[in-house]
């Protein structure tokens, strides 16, 4: 309950004990210079209406950094390394800067809109710097910081470029442009770079995953890679990590794949003997050391091969796309590439699937002529 004094001056002010929910521990809030008691009381009365819904905020000085120090203290226990690695990059680079210095109270949607619009204008990815930011002011609405949250409604802008139609940038090969690959390939890689492309191509694998590949990995027998963690490299330390349950799974390989994997294996056992060490190699793909390769080494090594050779540019991700590209003009149903890619929601394979190659887009056609056909 409120109490009230009058000062000598004539102006009045009101008194509350307020308990924070955060220490637990009983707070005066007070305010003076109404110059009447009634003025007072309903300006208290006020305050006692929002403690009782819940609404009062009673730590308004708690800065932007603080809640999100609070906040990733616990969300970052859920996440794999090579994620947090990403978020925190982000949040470094884009959220903080504009954010952390701030009262969480004093933060308008107003200036979360004019924040979101500067940083449109740096990045495509602005849409998820928005989720992330928006899961900070999440958690401090959950924990009664501030009442609304103001990054909630905020929108998005689109650029003049996303009003035009323009044809996608292709981000897979045709089946002749990897026959014309693998020609030149064989004349100007080295067995172990060759066998990396294989993979990548044959397999769908994702670079993370053929990176910490291991023989131990690979069944001969049965003529199956499982697939079961994936590489990540932070500060120049190499981390191995879990593949995501639904990234975890056995991709079936063909014979040719098993005849190249066993002629690497050979050689790599016979580099081992001539330099006179006795540790086999564990890893399919390493560096002289025997460590994994660089993350960014497929990358450097594809875009060089391409930029030499005057072939159609790709990423290293788009063998992915390239191989469920060849899956589905091969006949294969978006369920199987789905699983094979380990994608865990079937929408990413759909994206893929309306990108396929002009064979399968001709082939959609004749079947649909030869039905309707009379």
């Amino acid at each position: 309950m409120a109490s009230f004094r009058k000062h000598a001056n004539g102006s009045w002010e009101y008194r509350i004990r307020i308990k924070d929910p955060i220490s637990n521990k009983f707070k005066e809030k007070s305010k003076r210079g109404f110059p009447t008691k009634k003025a007072a009381q309903l300006a208290a009365a006020k305050i006692e209406q929002e403690i009782s819904t819940g609404t009062f905020i009673t730590n308004n000085s708690i800065t932007f950094k603080k809640v999100f120090d609070n906040w990733w203290t616990s969300h970052s226990k859920t996440l794999k390394p090579s994620t947090q690695y990403s978020l925190e990059s982000k949040f470094n680079k884009h959220i903080l800067p504009r954010f952390s210095h701030l009262k969480i109270q004093d933060i308008t949607k107003e200036y979360c809109q004019k924040m979101i619009d500067e940083i449109a204008e740096q990045i495509d990815s602005v849409n998820d710097v928005k989720i992330q930011a928006n899961q900070v002011f999440k958690y401090a609405v959950r924990m009664d910081y501030i009442v609304k949250n103001p990054m909630e409604h905020v929108i998005i802008p689109k650029k003049e470029s996303d009003f035009l139609v323009e044809e996608p940038k292709r981000n897979f090969w045709t089946k002749q442009e990897i026959k014309d690959f693998f020609k030149l390939a064989k004349l100007n890689l080295n067995k172990q770079d060759y066998v990396m492309i294989h993979l990548l191509i044959y397999t769908g694998m994702r670079k993370g995953e053929l990176l910490s590949l291991e023989w131990n990995d690979i069944d001969f027998d049965e003529c199956a890679i499982f697939i079961s963690k994936t590489l990540f490299f932070k500060d120049d330390k190499q981390i191995i990590q879990k593949a995501k349950t639904y990234q975890t799974r056995t991709i079936h390989i063909d014979t040719k794949t098993v005849d190249v994997l066993k002629k690497w294996r050979i050689q790599q056992r016979k580099h081992v003997l001539n330099s006179n060490d006795t540790l086999d190699t564990k890893n399919v793909l390493t560096r002289e050391d025997k460590r994994p390769l660089r993350l960014a080494y497929p990358n450097d090594k594809l875009e060089s091969f391409i930029k030499t050779h005057n072939l159609h540019p790709i990423t290293v991700h788009g063998f992915r796309h390239t191989h469920a590209s060849i899956l589905f003009e091969a006949g294969a149903t978006v369920k199987e590439v789905q699983v094979r890619l380990g994608h865990r929601d079937i929408k990413t394979t759909m994206n893929i699937y309306t990108h396929v190659t002009k064979t399968v887009k001709e082939r959609t056609a004749d079947l649909f002529q030869s039905y309707i056909d009379i």
